[in-house]
């Protein structure tokens, strides 16, 4: 049977982290889809548009097991159920992440029992890097040097840009 595993999340924007837990589902799972989940409830700090953009250029030359997908609406265990998907992957940095991943894993099983998540921490230099720390640095004076720490290049280049149009 194909392993087939999902890594969604908003990727606003795409980080490091986010680039090694997609190296590491590549290396467990026949296939590996990144799942670019929008929630309408959000302001995003990046274009849906632009985040599918830096997904696909962060991946270039990467893993040939791995494709970007948009979440078109509904949950996910139904999405996986959908494409075929046998596990969820989900990255946990701390006791914050693990009591959140906990409950969404109860919650994923009750919905459909045949797919499994499967929960990776990343290594000590990347447990602080956060979307929302991202974030949090552009704008702020010298904003560019722990950007640019914390991204793939082509992503920090796509926050350059944007930041230089606001100006």
């Amino acid at each position: 049977m194909k392993r087939i595993g999902i890594y969604a999340g908003s990727f606003d924007p795409p980080t490091n982290g986010h680039l090694w837990m997609i190296h590491r589902g590549a290396e467990l799972f026949d296939e590996l889809v990144v799942l670019l989940g929008v929630n309408p409830d959000k302001r995003s700090f990046l274009s849906e548009e632009a985040r599918l953009n830096a997904l696909r250029s962060m991946l270039q030359g990467g893993p040939a097991n791995v494709r970007v997908e948009r979440m078109q609406g509904g949950f996910l265990v139904d999405f996986a159920k959908r494409t075929g998907a046998t596990h969820l992957l989900r990255g946990i940095r701390n006791t914050v992440d693990f009591e959140y991943e906990k409950s969404m894993a109860r919650m994923n099983a009750d919905m459909e029992p045949g797919i499994q998540t499967i929960c990776l921490m990343p290594p000590p230099e990347l447990e602080a890097v956060s979307s929302s720390m991202v974030r949090g640095f552009v704008g702020v004076q010298g904003w560019q040097r722990w950007v640019q720490a914390s991204v793939p290049p082509c992503v920090f280049n796509i926050i350059a840009a944007q930041q230089h149009t606001k100006q």
